[in-house]
């Protein structure tokens, strides 16, 4: 991960941080180079506030402050208020960390009935001691920099894992070309062996920039999984377009060949994450706990099904209701009672089959708060509205996979519920990133709006 000082100056800069940029990423403050990093006494506030209780941050707001304390030390007050040195592994002093412990007058400034006005006062007080210095609030809320700016006040969002700047540039897992891919290709050997065909074709300036484990469709009918990548050869493994438009999964075929790539990869033994991204109703759910019930109920792979989902308020809120941890989980996994529902619409008593099922499958509904700190081995964990993660939630949860497990993430980057994330600053859209080069990872981004005429009119018209 580069360095956000690296990135946006070149001269010493003083960077006063947000609130939800230490929530987004704990490590954040060490991310600043040579330069000063500053904390408005509020902002500690809000942590002390946010790091107890259900609140899926507690843990972030932890981290953070056991970081401060550790970079601050046994430092005096104004050593604190100057700035403390940060040092980094290898006990290299590099940049510094101080608090802003001054409160700003009021007198020309916003009212302090708000936290956000509290910090950018404290930030306007800040520049006129060190007019000397460039200062700039760091934030992720788009509203508390325009508050900033319009007080004179620098402000930019936070960039570090920040790997693109625009989602169109995201793999979507396969590349589309139009006429025959053979005619792309200048130079092939085909190897057939274990019911499998093989090519190794040589790139050329036709064929688009692929990565390990990208689908390559022509408008001919040819699927080919690149496997590996020599130098200026790929290797290409044949996948037939019928065999994957047949396959089956609980009842379940895929209606097109984005479909059909999702649940072969969500089959595959040797695929341990599968990311799958698109619009609502393109069938993500339905495919994942599909797939998930056929290899916990019927090829036994997976021992159970952990399923789970990023919902703003979810862990606010569940502490109030009643029941057991997975009654109280039931609102929020909707969708996968829903989709259970749709994979039986056809059985005699849809809702019994759904109660049955309940019962049969190891499903086991978990809240983020219960998966952090722990290892699931043998699990098919299923990650639904993975698009209001932030990417250290999503690193936090991902490396909770033990041997024999497989992580299903599912998202729509278009339906973001969160106010301090936007598409490219998504965990979803890190994952897909950090993740193209991965030999046992596969994105698929689903297409069209299968769920019904009225909801793909809704989803290109509204």
């Amino acid at each position: 991960m580069d360095d956000y000082g690296r990135q946006r100056a070149t001269r010493p800069t003083i960077y006063v941080l947000d609130t939800n940029v230490l929530l987004h990423d704990p490590n954040a403050l060490l991310n600043f180079q040579e330069h000063q990093v500053a904390i408005p006494l509020t902002v500690l506030e809000e942590l002390d506030q946010l790091k107890t209780g259900k609140h899926s941050v507690a843990a972030e707001c932890r981290q953070v402050i056991r970081l401060i304390d550790k970079v601050l030390g046994k430092a005096s007050p104004e050593e604190v208020e100057n700035g403390v040195p940060i040092v980094r592994d290898g006990g290299e002093s590099r940049g510094s960390l101080s608090i802003l412990m001054r409160q700003a007058s009021i007198a020309h400034g916003l009212p302090e009935d708000h936290n956000d006005n509290k910090i950018i006062n404290q930030v306007v007080e800040l520049q006129s001691r060190r007019p000397d210095v460039p200062v700039v609030l760091v934030t992720n809320d788009i509203n508390m920099r325009l508050k900033a700016r319009a007080c004179g006040v620098a402000a930019e969002d936070y960039q570090t894992d920040k790997l693109v700047d625009d989602v169109g540039q995201l793999s979507r897992g396969y590349h589309n070309l139009s006429g025959s891919f053979w005619d792309r290709v200048s130079k092939v050997e085909t190897q057939q062996g274990q019911g499998r065909t093989w090519h190794r074709v040589l790139l050329t300036d036709n064929l688009p920039a692929v990565h390990i484990n990208e689908f390559i469709l022509d408008e001919q009918g040819f699927v080919g999984w690149v496997k590996r990548i020599d130098g200026e050869e790929l290797l290409i493994l044949d996948m037939h377009q019928e065999p994957l438009l047949h396959q089956e999964a609980w009842g379940l075929k895929p209606r097109d060949i984005y479909q059909a790539l999702a649940l072969f990869a969500l089959l595959d033994p040797d695929i341990h994450l599968v990311n799958l991204s698109g619009a609502a109703g393109s069938g993500k759910t339905i495919l994942a706990l599909a797939a998930a019930i056929e290899q916990t109920m019927v090829s036994k792979r997976y021992r159970r099904i952990i399923a789970t989902r990023s919902v703003q308020g979810l862990d606010e809120d569940i502490g109030f209701l009643p029941g057991t941890e997975a009654e109280k989980m039931e609102p929020w996994l909707g969708a996968i009672t829903d989709n259970l529902e749709a994979l039986h619409l056809d059985d005699e008593s849809t809702h019994g089959s759904v109660d049955y099922i309940l019962q049969k499958v190891p499903l086991q509904f978990k809240s983020l708060n219960y998966i952090r700190g722990r290892s699931f081995q043998q699990s098919l964990i299923l990650i639904d509205e993975s698009q209001n993660l932030t990417p250290h939630q999503m690193k936090t949860i991902i490396t909770r996979a033990g041997n024999g497990s497989k992580v299903v993430c599912l998202g729509n980057l278009a339906q973001i519920d969160t106010p301090y994330l936007s598409a490219t600053s998504s965990g979803l859209t890190y994952l897909t990133e950090r993740f193209k080069d991965f030999p046992h990872g596969v994105h698929i981004a689903l297409q069209g709006v299968p769920r019904s005429v009225l909801a793909e009119y809704a989803e290109s018209h509204m």
